[in-house]
């Protein structure tokens, strides 16, 4: 039976404290979870053009501000405040919904919940490689594969 995650809220309040909060911690824990992925789900050699590119996730209704880019050795956590060449930016349900593939890319962002704003190419590879992302390697039976290198 498919999974369906209920609506999520998040108090303004909470999302406003979280927001002063620093953000190295989650940041840290999404490049970490990139790199992970990175050449067992995500393709480097599809992802060539965001090398050296300043990309925000924003989880909008959290007060999330996620900065990273990926170099050489991967994905690395921006600690600055220079303008990103792109910025995706979703509420955490819809984030956790592309991740549960309850929802596809092109719905999220052609119902405009999923913005995509800067550099119309790599937000069209970002997109793309969403979709292409063969999600269901991180069941749990799959997990301790991947992670024992397999």
């Amino acid at each position: 039976m498919p999974r369906t995650l209920p609506a999520i809220t998040i108090p303004p309040g909470v999302a406003a404290l979280v927001g002063r909060l620093p953000q190295l911690p989650p940041t840290l824990a999404l490049v970490g979870a990139l790199n992970l992925a990175l050449d067992r789900l995500l393709p480097r050699d599809q992802l060539e053009p965001l090398t050296g590119k300043r990309l925000l996730v924003d989880v909008s209704d959290a007060g999330l501000s996620l900065r990273f880019t990926l170099g050489p050795r991967g994905f690395r956590a921006l600690f600055d405040r220079q303008r990103e060449d792109l910025r995706i930016a979703a509420t955490l349900r819809d984030f956790l919904a592309l991740a549960m593939r309850e929802e596809d890319p092109d719905t999220l962002f052609f119902s405009r919940r999923l913005l995509l704003e800067g550099d119309t190419e790599l937000g069209l590879l970002v997109k793309n490689t969403l979709d292409a992302v063969d999600w269901s390697v991180l069941e749990p039976a799959h997990l301790q594969t991947l992670l024992r290198g397999g």
